[in-house]
C-alpha cells in the first residue's frame, strides 16, 4: 500500500525517472502537482473566508433592542359628594371652574323649586339699592355720593317698628351720604333707611315701584315682584333662579360688592354687625364669604343669598353663588352654606401619577444585557372629584444605550389639566463581546 510519503519520495526522484526515459511518470506527476495547487488555493479561500467572517462579525453594527412596556394605572378617587340643602327652595352655581367641573356648574348646577316664587324678605333691599344706584349712580366703590337730609323720620321709624321690621335711629334734619345710607340698608338691614333712599332717589314710593318694575324687566328678572322697598311685605317675591341672577348683578356693582362684604357697619355714629354672619371672617381652607344678603319673615322663614370665593391653588378662585329660601333660621342657612362650599372645596385634589425611579418597561438583549425604563421625575394631576385620567406613553428607539438616555415620555390628562414625565434608561446596555459575535451570526443578521 502507498501512502503520502511514497508519493512525496517519488516526486523527489522525478529527475532520475526522467533520465531513465519512463513515459507514464511525467503525466502522473503533473496531476499530483495540480492537486496540491488546488488544495493550496482551497486552503487560502477558506482562510480568507474565515478572516472575512471574523472581520464582519466583529465590526458589523448591532441593533439595540426595543423596550417591552407597561402603561401605569392611575387610582382615581371616589366621586365628591356635595353637601346640598335639604329644605326650602335653593340653588347653587360655580363660576371659574369650567376646566374642572361639569358644564352645567356655571349655570344652575343644583336646585330645588328653582322657579317657585317665595317671599324675599330683606333680600328686597338689594333690589332697592340697585334701583337707587340706577337713578343716582356712584363713580366707584369709595364715592360717598350726594348727601341725604332726613325729614319726617319719626313717622318712618314707627311705620316699620310696629311691623317688627329691623330699624335704626334717624334724627330729624340729620344728614348722611348716599353710600352710608346704602350701608345702613345692606349691612344692618335698616328698613326705614331703605324707604328713605327709595323716596330720595325717585320722589315717591309710587315712582320707586314703577322704576323697580322697569328695572326688573330690563334685567330679565321676570319672576320677581317688588311692591315696597324694605321686604317687610310678603308680596315681595322671587324665585331661586331670579335671585341667582340678582346676586350676579349686585356683585358686579362695585359699591354694593364692597358694602355687602363688610363684617360690620362703617358709618359715623352707628354700630352694628352684618346680618350675614358668614362675611368678613377669616378664610378657612381657602374659602371666604363675600356677600350678599339675608332676609327673614316670621310667616315664610329665613332666606340667604350668598357669594363665596374658593381658592384652589390656581390663578383665580372659584366663585360660588347660592340661595336658600324659606328655611327655619339664619343659623341653619349659614351652616348649610358653609357645608356646601366646604364640600365643593374638598373635592379638589392633586392626584400623584408618577414617582421618580418607577420602572415602566425593560430592555433585554439577546446577549444578556438589560436595563429598565424609569420615570425621570414625580408628577401629579390636579382634578376635581372622580374626573377620569387618561395616560399616553410614547417611546423611541435607543440611540446610545447609556444610562440616563431619554427614551420616551408619559403624559396624563384630566380635562384640560396635564402632567408629563420623561422616561430614561436605568443603566448602560453593554455591547456583546467578540465570542458572542463570532458564535451568533444569525442574531447579527437581525
Amino acid at each position: 500500500m502507498r501512502d503520502g510519503l511514497d508519493d512525496f519520495a517519488e516526486l523527489l526522484n522525478e529527475p532520475a525517472a526522467e533520465a531513465d526515459g519512463g513515459g507514464a511518470r511525467p503525466e502522473r506527476r503533473r496531476r499530483r502537482r495540480h492537486g496540491w495547487i488546488a488544495a493550496g488555493v482551497a486552503a487560502l479561500v477558506i482562510v480568507a473566508m474565515v478572516g472575512g467572517y471574523t472581520v464582519w462579525a466583529l465590526s458589523t453594527p448591532i441593533a439595540l433592542p426595543l423596550a417591552s412596556t407597561r402603561v401605569p394605572s392611575v387610582d382615581v378617587p371616589d366621586a365628591a359628594e356635595l353637601e346640598l340643602p335639604w329644605s326650602g327652595g335653593w340653588a347653587v352655581s360655580v363660576a371659574g371652574g369650567e376646566e374642572f367641573l361639569p358644564a352645567e356648574a356655571s349655570g344652575i348646577w343644583e336646585a330645588t323649586d328653582l322657579d317657585e316664587p317665595r317671599p324675599m324678605a330683606s333680600i328686597t333691599k338689594l333690589v332697592t339699592a340697585l334701583v337707587v344706584l340706577d337713578a343716582r349712580p356712584l363713580e366707584d366703590a369709595d364715592d360717598p355720593g350726594p348727601t341725604l337730609t332726613f325729614h319726617g323720620v319719626q313717622k318712618l321709624y314707627d311705620k316699620y317698628y310696629v311691623q317688627n321690621a329691623t330699624v335704626a335711629r334717624m334724627r330729624p334734619g340729620s344728614t348722611m351720604s348716599q353710600r352710608d345710607v346704602l350701608q345702613m340698608m345692606l349691612i344692618v338691614s335698616a328698613s326705614n333707611y331703605a324707604e328713605a333712599a327709595a323716596v330720595w332717589a325717585h320722589g315717591s314710593l309710587w315712582s320707586f315701584a314703577e322704576a323697580t318694575e322697569r328695572w326688573l324687566e330690563r334685567h330679565g328678572l321676570d319672576d320677581t315682584r317688588v311692591v315696597e322697598p324694605s321686604g317687610i311685605d310678603p308680596r315681595n317675591t322671587s324665585t331661586p333662579r331670579d335671585l341667582m341672577a340678582l346676586a350676579e348683578i349686585a356683585m358686579a356693582e362695585p359699591a354694593i360688592a364692597e358694602i355687602v362684604g363688610q363684617r360690620s357697619l362703617d358709618v359715623p355714629g352707628f354700630t352694628g354687625s352684618n346680618t350675614n354672619t358668614l362675611v368678613g371672617g377669616d378664610s378657612v381652607a381657602g374659602v371666604s364669604f363675600v356677600g350678599v344678603k339675608t332676609g327673614t319673615l316670621d310667616e315664610s322663614g329665613a332666606n340667604l343669598l350668598f357669594t363665596a370665593r374658593v381658592g384652589i391653588g390656581r390663578d383665580r378662585p372659584l366663585t360660588v353663588t347660592g340661595v336658600l329660601l324659606g328655611t327655619r333660621s339664619q343659623a341653619h342657612n349659614a351652616s348649610t352654606a358653609e357645608a356646601l362650599v366646604s364640600s365643593l372645596s374638598s373635592g379638589f385634589h392633586d392626584i400623584d401619577v408618577a414617582r421618580e425611579g418607577t420602572p415602566v418597561g425593560e430592555y433585554a438583549t439577546a446577549w444578556g444585557a438589560s436595563a429598565q425604563m424609569l420615570m425621570a421625575s414625580d408628577a401629579a394631576v390636579f382634578t376635581w372629584s372622580d374626573t377620569p385620567i387618561e395616560v399616553d406613553m410614547v417611546t423611541r428607539p435607543l440611540s446610545t444605550g447609556r444610562a440616563g438616555e431619554v427614551v420616551g415620555s408619559l403624559t396624563w390628562t384630566a380635562g384640560t389639566e396635564t402632567a408629563t414625565t420623561d422616561l430614561v434608561l436605568s443603566d448602560d446596555i453593554a455591547l456583546p463581546d467578540a465570542w458572542w459575535r463570532l458564535t451568533h451570526p444569525f442574531e447579527l443578521l437581525g
